[in-house]
């Protein structure tokens, strides 16, 4: 299946140009390629980061009760003495 793309244009320093060149030479990859791959990574952070906020949000809201801590700390616990260390 193929994606649709959009050709934009990004001015990027001598210095950049020279580091992405070498990385695509090194990982006999295009340009384009590693400038995709590092702006799905980046907004890939973005939104990891948002969820983030969103959760420290909703537990400063609604903070966990003394209940559901025993619960995970048990949890944590039995997982931990289920691995084969």
């Amino acid at each position: 299946m193929s994606v649709a793309r959009r050709q934009t244009l990004v001015q990027l320093s001598d210095e950049l140009i020279a580091e992405l060149d070498a990385v695509a030479a090194r990982e006999r990859r295009s340009r384009s390629d590693i400038i995709r791959e590092a702006i799905v990574l980046h907004l890939g952070d973005a939104r990891t980061s948002q969820i983030d906020r969103q959760i420290v949000d909703g537990y400063a809201r609604m903070p966990e009760t003394d209940d559901e801590r025993r619960w995970a700390d048990a949890g944590g616990r039995s997982m931990v003495a289920e691995e084969p260390w």
